[in-house]
Protein backbone atom coordinates (compact mmCIF):
# COMPACT_ATOMS: atom_id res chain seq x y z
CA UNK A 1 0.00 0.00 0.00
CA UNK A 2 1.47 3.38 -1.05
CA UNK A 3 1.35 6.34 1.15
CA UNK A 4 -0.74 9.13 0.40
CA UNK A 5 -1.21 12.16 2.55
CA UNK A 6 -3.00 12.24 5.73
CA UNK A 7 -4.30 14.89 8.57
CA UNK A 8 -5.08 14.64 12.30
CA UNK A 9 -5.41 16.67 15.49
CA UNK A 10 -4.25 15.96 18.68
CA UNK A 11 -6.02 17.27 22.02
CA UNK A 12 -4.40 17.59 25.20
CA UNK A 13 -6.29 15.95 28.44
CA UNK A 14 -6.94 19.27 30.50
CA UNK A 15 -10.08 19.98 28.30
CA UNK A 16 -13.29 18.66 30.27
CA UNK A 17 -14.94 15.52 28.95
CA UNK A 18 -17.81 17.00 27.16
CA UNK A 19 -15.64 19.62 25.87
CA UNK A 20 -13.42 17.09 24.54
CA UNK A 21 -16.66 14.89 23.00
CA UNK A 22 -17.79 18.08 21.57
CA UNK A 23 -14.10 18.45 19.71
CA UNK A 24 -13.43 15.10 18.29
CA UNK A 25 -17.08 15.00 17.08
CA UNK A 26 -16.55 18.34 15.30
CA UNK A 27 -12.77 17.13 13.96
CA UNK A 28 -15.18 13.90 12.57
CA UNK A 29 -17.89 16.06 11.49
CA UNK A 30 -15.20 18.50 9.37
CA UNK A 31 -13.55 15.30 7.93
CA UNK A 32 -10.25 14.73 9.58
CA UNK A 33 -9.23 11.48 9.11
CA UNK A 34 -7.72 10.90 12.91
CA UNK A 35 -8.03 12.62 16.50
CA UNK A 36 -5.43 11.45 18.69
CA UNK A 37 -4.33 12.17 22.69
CA UNK A 38 -1.06 12.27 24.68
CA UNK A 39 0.04 9.85 26.98
CA UNK A 40 1.26 11.94 29.68
CA UNK A 41 0.09 11.78 33.84
CA UNK A 42 0.79 15.38 34.04
CA UNK A 43 0.56 18.25 31.09
CA UNK A 44 4.47 19.01 30.80
CA UNK A 45 3.96 22.22 30.20
CA UNK A 46 1.48 22.74 33.11
CA UNK A 47 1.95 19.82 35.24
CA UNK A 48 0.44 21.60 38.29
CA UNK A 49 -3.10 21.26 35.88
CA UNK A 50 -5.80 18.91 35.36
CA UNK A 51 -5.00 15.84 32.86
CA UNK A 52 -6.86 12.99 32.18
CA UNK A 53 -5.60 9.69 31.56
CA UNK A 54 -5.09 8.46 27.68
CA UNK A 55 -6.75 5.32 27.37
CA UNK A 56 -9.19 5.05 29.85
CA UNK A 57 -10.44 8.53 27.64
CA UNK A 58 -9.44 7.14 24.51
CA UNK A 59 -11.90 4.48 25.08
CA UNK A 60 -14.64 6.62 25.56
CA UNK A 61 -14.11 9.16 22.91
CA UNK A 62 -14.24 5.93 20.71
CA UNK A 63 -17.74 5.34 21.56
CA UNK A 64 -18.66 8.83 21.19
CA UNK A 65 -17.91 8.66 17.27
CA UNK A 66 -18.06 7.02 14.54
CA UNK A 67 -15.68 7.16 11.51
CA UNK A 68 -12.67 9.07 12.66
CA UNK A 69 -9.78 6.99 13.78
CA UNK A 70 -8.22 7.27 17.09
CA UNK A 71 -4.99 6.39 19.07
CA UNK A 72 -2.71 7.65 21.44
CA UNK A 73 0.26 9.63 20.43
CA UNK A 74 2.72 8.16 21.92
CA UNK A 75 1.55 5.25 24.11
CA UNK A 76 4.52 5.67 26.98
CA UNK A 77 6.35 2.14 27.61
CA UNK A 78 7.52 2.89 30.51
CA UNK A 79 4.08 3.34 32.60
CA UNK A 80 1.90 0.03 31.43
CA UNK A 81 3.33 -3.75 30.51
CA UNK A 82 3.27 -4.66 26.97
CA UNK A 83 1.03 -7.15 27.56
CA UNK A 84 -1.63 -5.21 28.95
CA UNK A 85 -1.52 -2.42 26.00
CA UNK A 86 -2.19 -5.27 23.81
CA UNK A 87 -5.20 -6.48 25.54
CA UNK A 88 -6.13 -2.66 25.96
CA UNK A 89 -5.42 -1.89 22.24
CA UNK A 90 -7.61 -4.96 21.33
CA UNK A 91 -10.53 -3.68 23.84
CA UNK A 92 -10.31 -0.36 21.80
CA UNK A 93 -10.47 -1.73 18.66
CA UNK A 94 -13.68 -3.08 19.52
CA UNK A 95 -15.31 -0.11 21.05
CA UNK A 96 -13.68 1.50 18.18
CA UNK A 97 -15.16 -0.68 15.59
CA UNK A 98 -11.65 -1.09 14.16
CA UNK A 99 -10.78 2.32 14.08
CA UNK A 100 -7.64 2.56 16.80
CA UNK A 101 -4.25 3.24 15.33
CA UNK A 102 -1.90 1.65 18.05
CA UNK A 103 0.71 4.46 18.99
CA UNK A 104 4.04 3.64 20.97
CA UNK A 105 7.01 5.06 22.43
CA UNK A 106 9.78 4.36 24.51
CA UNK A 107 8.95 7.16 26.82
CA UNK A 108 10.71 10.36 27.71
CA UNK A 109 9.15 12.80 30.44
CA UNK A 110 11.16 12.22 33.32
CA UNK A 111 10.01 14.55 35.48
CA UNK A 112 6.46 12.55 35.75
CA UNK A 113 8.16 9.53 36.18
CA UNK A 114 9.96 10.83 39.63
CA UNK A 115 6.89 12.37 40.70
CA UNK A 116 4.72 9.09 40.79
CA UNK A 117 7.60 7.23 41.68
CA UNK A 118 7.62 4.79 38.06
CA UNK A 119 11.07 3.92 37.00
CA UNK A 120 13.07 5.88 34.46
CA UNK A 121 15.47 3.30 33.03
CA UNK A 122 18.76 4.43 31.02
CA UNK A 123 18.71 5.24 27.91
CA UNK A 124 19.95 1.80 26.50
CA UNK A 125 17.40 0.16 28.61
CA UNK A 126 15.00 2.48 27.39
CA UNK A 127 15.64 1.37 23.98
CA UNK A 128 15.74 -2.40 24.52
CA UNK A 129 12.28 -2.47 26.68
CA UNK A 130 10.95 -0.90 23.95
CA UNK A 131 12.09 -3.03 21.72
CA UNK A 132 10.85 -6.19 22.95
CA UNK A 133 7.72 -4.39 23.73
CA UNK A 134 6.99 -3.63 20.03
CA UNK A 135 7.34 -7.52 19.22
CA UNK A 136 4.95 -8.35 22.54
CA UNK A 137 2.38 -5.88 20.74
CA UNK A 138 2.49 -6.69 17.72
CA UNK A 139 2.43 -10.52 18.66
CA UNK A 140 -0.90 -10.29 20.54
CA UNK A 141 -2.60 -8.10 18.58
CA UNK A 142 -2.21 -10.70 15.51
CA UNK A 143 -2.28 -13.90 17.03
CA UNK A 144 -4.67 -16.59 19.24
CA UNK A 145 -1.84 -17.24 21.15
CA UNK A 146 1.25 -16.14 21.57
CA UNK A 147 4.63 -16.81 23.58
CA UNK A 148 7.72 -14.71 23.89
CA UNK A 149 10.80 -14.97 25.84
CA UNK A 150 12.92 -11.70 26.54
CA UNK A 151 14.93 -10.21 28.24
CA UNK A 152 12.31 -7.79 30.30
CA UNK A 153 8.91 -9.07 29.05
CA UNK A 154 7.61 -12.78 28.66
CA UNK A 155 4.74 -14.77 27.09
CA UNK A 156 3.87 -18.21 27.89
CA UNK A 157 0.64 -19.18 25.62
CA UNK A 158 -0.68 -15.90 26.34
CA UNK A 159 -4.56 -16.02 24.49
CA UNK A 160 -5.31 -12.82 23.03
CA UNK A 161 -9.63 -13.66 22.58
CA UNK A 162 -11.30 -12.00 21.11
CA UNK A 163 -9.27 -11.05 18.57
CA UNK A 164 -9.12 -7.28 17.08
CA UNK A 165 -11.22 -6.26 14.83
CA UNK A 166 -8.63 -5.07 12.28
CA UNK A 167 -6.30 -7.40 10.18
CA UNK A 168 -3.94 -8.46 10.50
CA UNK A 169 -3.64 -6.16 13.36
CA UNK A 170 -4.32 -2.44 13.96
CA UNK A 171 -1.39 -0.51 12.30
CA UNK A 172 1.06 0.32 14.15
CA UNK A 173 2.32 4.26 14.41
CA UNK A 174 5.84 3.95 16.42
CA UNK A 175 7.69 7.48 17.86
CA UNK A 176 11.41 7.24 17.37
CA UNK A 177 14.16 9.57 16.70
CA UNK A 178 17.27 7.97 17.04
CA UNK A 179 19.20 5.50 14.52
CA UNK A 180 18.56 2.33 17.03
CA UNK A 181 14.90 3.58 17.55
CA UNK A 182 14.30 3.86 13.16
CA UNK A 183 15.92 0.63 12.96
CA UNK A 184 12.90 -0.47 14.91
CA UNK A 185 10.29 1.33 13.05
CA UNK A 186 11.63 -0.05 10.30
CA UNK A 187 11.03 -3.93 11.12
CA UNK A 188 7.48 -3.71 12.50
CA UNK A 189 6.17 -0.14 12.09
CA UNK A 190 3.45 0.85 9.46
CA UNK A 191 3.80 4.61 10.45
CA UNK A 192 6.66 6.68 11.70
CA UNK A 193 5.94 9.81 13.94
CA UNK A 194 8.35 12.29 15.05
CA UNK A 195 8.29 15.83 15.30
CA UNK A 196 11.21 18.87 14.73
CA UNK A 197 12.51 21.20 11.48
CA UNK A 198 11.95 20.14 8.28
CA UNK A 199 15.77 19.56 7.98
CA UNK A 200 15.72 17.07 10.92
CA UNK A 201 12.65 14.97 9.01
CA UNK A 202 14.31 14.51 5.89
CA UNK A 203 17.33 13.22 7.11
CA UNK A 204 15.49 10.71 9.32
CA UNK A 205 13.84 10.15 6.79
CA UNK A 206 16.44 9.24 4.68
CA UNK A 207 17.72 7.04 7.18
CA UNK A 208 14.92 5.55 7.59
CA UNK A 209 14.23 4.60 3.87
CA UNK A 210 17.96 2.74 4.28
CA UNK A 211 17.36 0.82 6.54
CA UNK A 212 13.85 -0.38 4.95
CA UNK A 213 16.02 -1.10 1.97
CA UNK A 214 18.87 -2.99 3.98
CA UNK A 215 15.65 -5.42 5.46
CA UNK A 216 14.43 -5.33 1.78
CA UNK A 217 11.05 -3.31 2.99
CA UNK A 218 9.76 -1.27 0.23
CA UNK A 219 9.96 2.04 2.12
CA UNK A 220 6.37 3.71 0.41
CA UNK A 221 4.82 0.85 2.57
CA UNK A 222 5.99 2.82 5.69
CA UNK A 223 3.67 6.08 6.33
CA UNK A 224 5.89 9.02 7.74
CA UNK A 225 3.97 11.17 9.98
CA UNK A 226 4.80 14.74 11.58
CA UNK A 227 3.30 16.01 15.43
CA UNK A 228 3.41 19.67 15.05
CA UNK A 229 2.28 21.82 17.73
CA UNK A 230 3.21 26.13 17.68
CA UNK A 231 6.58 26.60 18.65
CA UNK A 232 6.51 30.21 18.14
CA UNK A 233 3.55 32.79 17.18
CA UNK A 234 4.47 33.47 13.93
CA UNK A 235 4.60 29.50 12.78
CA UNK A 236 1.34 28.79 13.83
CA UNK A 237 -0.83 26.97 10.71
CA UNK A 238 -4.11 28.41 12.65
CA UNK A 239 -3.83 31.86 11.96
CA UNK A 240 -4.63 31.83 7.97
CA UNK A 241 -4.18 29.66 5.05
CA UNK A 242 -0.97 31.50 3.64
CA UNK A 243 0.77 30.41 7.23
CA UNK A 244 -1.18 26.63 6.83
CA UNK A 245 0.85 25.94 3.29
CA UNK A 246 3.94 28.00 4.73
CA UNK A 247 4.09 25.61 7.89
CA UNK A 248 3.14 22.19 5.79
CA UNK A 249 5.11 23.13 2.73
CA UNK A 250 8.59 22.63 4.01
CA UNK A 251 8.00 19.13 5.60
CA UNK A 252 6.27 17.61 2.52
CA UNK A 253 9.09 18.25 0.76
CA UNK A 254 10.68 16.45 3.73
CA UNK A 255 8.69 13.33 2.78
CA UNK A 256 6.22 13.65 5.44
CA UNK A 257 3.23 12.32 4.23
CA UNK A 258 0.58 12.26 7.73
CA UNK A 259 0.05 15.77 9.43
CA UNK A 260 -1.22 15.65 13.38
CA UNK A 261 -1.37 19.13 14.23
CA UNK A 262 -2.38 19.88 18.12
CA UNK A 263 -5.79 21.75 18.31
CA UNK A 264 -6.52 25.54 17.39
CA UNK A 265 -7.63 27.56 19.83
CA UNK A 266 -11.48 28.05 20.07
CA UNK A 267 -10.84 31.82 18.50
CA UNK A 268 -9.11 29.70 15.37
CA UNK A 269 -11.73 27.28 15.06
CA UNK A 270 -12.84 29.15 11.38
CA UNK A 271 -9.47 28.19 10.27
CA UNK A 272 -10.00 24.33 11.04
CA UNK A 273 -13.08 24.64 9.32
CA UNK A 274 -11.56 25.73 6.23
CA UNK A 275 -8.66 23.29 6.15
CA UNK A 276 -11.11 20.76 5.97
CA UNK A 277 -12.52 22.10 3.02
CA UNK A 278 -9.80 23.46 0.86
CA UNK A 279 -6.60 22.45 2.15
CA UNK A 280 -7.64 18.54 3.00
CA UNK A 281 -9.32 18.16 -0.48
CA UNK A 282 -6.45 19.49 -2.46
CA UNK A 283 -4.03 17.07 -0.76
CA UNK A 284 -6.19 14.33 -1.43
CA UNK A 285 -5.45 14.38 -5.12
CA UNK A 286 -1.10 14.77 -4.53
CA UNK A 287 0.86 11.53 -4.28
CA UNK A 288 3.43 12.47 -1.53
CA UNK A 289 7.40 13.09 -1.94
CA UNK A 290 9.88 10.58 -2.71
CA UNK A 291 12.83 11.30 -1.36
CA UNK A 292 16.61 10.12 -3.41
CA UNK A 293 17.93 7.29 -1.73
CA UNK A 294 20.68 8.87 0.97
CA UNK A 295 23.36 6.50 3.26
CA UNK A 296 22.08 6.22 6.73
CA UNK A 297 26.26 6.35 7.45
CA UNK A 298 26.49 9.65 5.49
CA UNK A 299 23.79 12.00 8.07
CA UNK A 300 25.15 14.32 10.34
CA UNK A 301 23.21 13.37 13.60
CA UNK A 302 25.32 15.68 15.84
CA UNK A 303 23.27 18.78 15.83
CA UNK A 304 19.76 16.70 17.00
CA UNK A 305 19.44 18.65 20.41
CA UNK A 306 15.52 17.23 21.55
CA UNK A 307 14.86 14.48 24.46
CA UNK A 308 14.08 11.66 22.50
CA UNK A 309 17.09 12.31 20.08
CA UNK A 310 19.14 10.23 22.02
CA UNK A 311 17.26 6.81 21.50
Amino acid sequence: MTRRFRFGICTDQNMTWEKTVERWQLFERLGYESAWLCDHLVQPSRPEGPYFEAWSLLAGLAARTDKIRVGILVTSNTFRYPQVVAKMAVTVDHVSNGRLEIGLGAGWYEPEHTMFGIEFPETKELVARFHEAVQVVDLMTREDTSSFDGTYYKLKDARSRPASIQKPRPPLLLGAFGPRMLKIVARFGDTWNAFGTPTEMRERNQMLDDYCREIGRDPDTLDRSLYYWVPKADEDPWISSDAFYSVIEPYIEAGVNQFIFDQPRDDQLEMLEWAAKEALPKFAKQAPRVLEPASASKIDTSDWKRPQDHL
